[in-house]
């Protein structure tokens, strides 16, 4: 199969590149002051291990999708430039699943997580506005597979975001994730309404499960005071490309999946948060593909419509028009008034001296009418 021209489109306009680079470099600063200060208990190896599985295996389903559609590469044409920016959601997954999870010495299941949430942009995909789009988050789904498969691992023990910060300055991180998130996702990746609805409905779910199943609603909210929680709000769940854009949609994303937390926690069944979003991810994929499928079944529908309809009427033109045009051409009237044997009439025909037979109230007639007859005579201009 030959390759495409080198020319390829941007992978992402230029607002969500920012986005994805302000990211990028959010969560590296935070792994940097989280090994150094913070107390991240994974091995300070790892996250060059999650970078390096992470690069590539995005770049070699890269080369495997591009041979296959026909296409150039898309980190080709743009330099070094152009690779660092097609390797930003790649950054992010993998230090994002190094950070989050936490599978004791067992670094391969880690690499493993990585290798499933890259993948899996290239396997779990949706048609939105005519192009294949993935629509699952891929670390969220990278760690929610982890803990399905591996029952002994968890997630990070939320205390090592903070373990070695006291007097008050356990506070100081999450007050800069929220600020820095806030900002992000307010200019950049436009999902304030779907944070809006997700802390909303998180809260609205802790009162429920409180009235209803007699758990303590101050623990249900507190742990919205959590730096997981926040970094979960800020950078997991407004994951700009598997999250819709609309103002409705976003209301709806943010509230469904509070509502499935809320009914995993009512089940007993840890780690909601992760499934929950991986949930609400599948049934927005599922809803994009009926969609799809609906609007093309229906453009189907209305192109045999349209061909029945043209055919009726070729069939029904013939029978229905003729009639229609005897009467019509019988009722039109003569455009000349003279006599068939008249000579050609100058016009106006009326004059005084009429050089010819036409009567003295026809028009003009056309020419020539009897050229034969008299040479003479003028015939009327056309």
């Amino acid at each position: 199969m030959t390759m495409s021209a080198p020319h390829t489109a941007a992978r992402h306009n230029p607002k969500v590149t920012t986005a994805l680079r302000r990211f990028a470099i959010s969560i590296s600063v935070l792994n940097v002051f989280g090994y150094t200060v913070l107390g991240f208990e994974q091995p300070w190896l790892w996250p060059f291990v999650a970078l390096a599985t992470g690069y590539t295996v995005e770049i070699a389903l890269e080369l495997l999708g591009a041979r296959a559609e026909g296409r150039a590469p898309r980190f080709t044409g743009g330099g070094f430039k152009g690779l660092v920016e097609f390797l930003f959601p790649a950054h992010i997954t993998a230090l994002a699943v190094n950070m989050l999870s936490y599978v004791n010495d067992k670094m391969w299941v880690m690499v493993f997580g990585v290798i499933v949430a890259v993948g899996t942009k290239w396997v779990l995909r949706a048609p939105v506005k005519g192009r294949m789009r993935h629509f699952m988050n891929p670390s969220n789904f990278g760690i929610a597979v982890i803990l399905v498969l591996f029952p002994w691992a968890s997630i990070a023990p939320p205390y090592h975001f903070t373990e070695y910060l006291d007097g008050g300055f356990d506070w100081l991180v999450p007050a800069i994730i929220i600020t820095l998130g806030t900002m992000l996702n307010a200019k950049l990746t436009e999902r304030m309404w779907l944070i809006l609805a997700w802390v909303g409905g998180f809260a609205l779910q802790a009162i429920v499960r409180g009235l209803l199943f007699d758990t303590s609603i101050p623990a249900a909210l507190a742990m919205m005071t959590g730096v997981a929680f926040v970094l979960f709000t800020n950078y997991m769940i407004t994951d700009p490309g598997t999250t819709p854009s609309s103002k409705w949609g976003q209301i709806a994303f943010g509230g469904g999946v509070a509502a499935l937390y809320g009914v995993l926690t009512a089940m007993s069944i840890a780690y909601g948060l992760f499934f929950a979003t991986a949930l609400a991810c599948a049934i927005r994929g599922a809803f994009l593909w009926t969609a799809d499928i609906v609007a093309k079944k229906r453009a189907e529908e209305a192109l045999e419509l349209a061909a029945v309809t043209r055919s009726v009427s070729r069939a029904e033109a013939p029978s229905g028009a003729q009639p229609d045009a005897a009467p019509a051409q019988a009722e039109a009237p003569a455009p000349c008034a003279c006599p068939a044997d008249a000579c050609s009439c100058p016009a106006p025909a009326n004059t005084e001296a009429a050089p010819c037979a036409c009567p003295a109230d026809a028009c003009s007639c056309p020419a020539p009418a009897n050229t034969e007859a008299d040479p003479a005579k003028t015939p009327v201009a056309a």
